[in-house]
């Protein structure tokens, strides 16, 4: 069997040179080797082509969501979008009973999620149609909302802007997407975000975009805004409260759900954030058919997944049309992501070599598909250093040239594409301030054939 491998450089999209591009920056002989020698193209990563809103910028979700399921499927953004627009949402049974529940043991409603206009998480927007929801329920005296500032999807000071449109005597906590949303299993963190939530732990300000500001003023950007909690709010109390989380994206809300859970929160969640949650859900996954894994299965073929732990998610769960379990025939390598450093500008190779090297001792092995994920574009390309953003994608293209050998080498074929882009645009229109989003920008696509 000789494997049809496919490379995802996540993060690498296309834009004119410039001082803010990493990617034109970069030295990648092997990705301009590729591209001169065999057929190319580019393709939309964002929008109406991977179902989302027109202009919206492509995620990682979203990215594999629509490469494994090979057609356009309509986004969770857009689902919650479409149920607030035609009033669906004021009406799910999910929502109505969780203030119904804080109402009859005289609690409140506490709402948990990352206020932002990103949309790649979660939507401000979503956030007020709750508030509306607190109105019509007569309960806004009783909603509180924890906030956690973005700096990753949006501009890194755009949260003391988006802060300022909440009703500020309703902000209890604030804090960084760092704590709040890790995915690494970086429990320290998360343990950070749930002690302001529950206990009262943390920095002490009079309100939230004073708190935000105070940040700025010390270096620190939205991203890794400490855990603030504001004087004489409410803190979640588990035995009477009940907790909305409204990010729609699951991967970075399942660890702080999971300690809430584990306090015995009353939580209910937009989407399904992991099987086991005993969680009422507002919008239940959409099943999708038919996923390239599942086709790989039921026709007999082996088929390798590889990817380092940030983004391990997205070439089995996302890729899969969100299945959890693996297929028959489906192997899965996971190669830890670096934990020494607090941001990936500091370790912009992170773990590339080593998943270049484990993809080259399996795909030999009688696959019939193969994929790898290289996340350093990506990852380091949100830290905004432009620097560290041109070594890793360096690295990211010797790694590159060593995927496209080793299956060379098992008589296969290599495609080469992203699932989004964002190494390429590093700066803002005003050529100074640090751009740390993904962007609306094409992405490659190479066959070695």
């Amino acid at each position: 069997m000789t494997p049809v491998a496919l490379v995802i450089l996540d993060g690498w999209g296309f834009a004119p040179p410039g001082p803010g591009n990493a990617v034109a920056l970069a030295d990648t002989p092997v990705f301009d080797a590729l591209q001169a020698r065999y057929p190319h193209s580019m393709l939309k990563a964002s929008g109406e082509a991977v179902g989302l809103p027109p202009g919206q910028m492509g995620n990682s979700e979203v990215g594999h969501l629509t490469i494994g399921a090979g057609r356009i499927l309509f986004q969770d953004l857009m689902r919650v979008n479409r149920s607030i627009g035609n009033g669906s949402f004021f009406e799910s049974e999910a929502l109505v009973s969780a203030f119904a529940r804080a109402r009859e043991r005289s609690g409140a409603v506490h709402l948990l999620g990352l206020v932002s206009y990103g949309g790649v998480h979660s939507q401000i927007d979503h956030l007020r149609a709750l508030l509306t929801l607190a109105e019509r329920a007569e309960m806004v005296d009783r909603t509180w909302i924890h906030a956690f500032t973005d700096g990753r999807d949006v501009s890194p000071h755009a949260a003391v802007s988006d802060l300022a449109e909440l009703p500020a005597d309703r902000v209890a906590t604030v804090t960084g997407r760092y704590y709040a949303m890790d995915r690494d299993l970086r429990w320290e963190r998360t343990a950070r975000a749930l002690g302001a939530i529950l206990r009262g732990e943390g920095v002490h300000a009079g309100g939230a975009t004073e708190a935000v500001q105070e940040s700025y003023e010390r270096g620190v950007t939205d991203e890794f805004v400490e855990p603030v909690v504001i004087d004489d709010r409410a803190r979640l109390d588990p035995e009477r409260d009940a907790a909305i989380f409204f990010n729609f994206r699951p991967d970075r809300a399942r660890q702080l759900s999971e300690r809430l859970i584990e306090a015995g929160t009353d939580l209910t969640t937009m989407t399904r954030y992991r099987a086991d949650f005993p969680c009422p859900v507002v919008f239940e996954e959409q099943k999708v058919a038919k996923t390239l894994a599942e086709v790989l299965s039921r026709n007999g073929l082996r088929q390798l997944h590889v990817a380092e732990t940030e983004k391990y998610a997205h070439v089995t769960y996302f890729l899969n049309g969100g299945e959890e379990q693996e297929w028959e025939g489906e192997r899965r390598i996971l190669v830890p992501s670096p934990r020494d450093v607090p941001s990936y500008d500091l370790k912009p190779e992170m773990s590339a070599r080593e998943v270049a090297e484990r993809f080259c001792a399996e795909v030999g092995d009688g696959y019939g598909f193969a994929i790898v994920n290289f996340a350093n574009p990506d990852m380091v390309g949100h830290t905004g250093v432009i620097p560290a953003v041109v070594t890793a994608v360096e690295t990211a293209d010797r790694c590159l040239g060593e995927v496209v050998e080793c299956v060379r080498a098992a008589g296969g074929v290599t495609l080469v594409t992203a699932d989004h882009g964002n190494a390429e645009e590093l700066l803002e229109a005003d050529g100074v301030s640090p751009h740390t989003a993904h962007t609306s920008n094409p992405v490659p696509l190479i066959v070695t054939d």
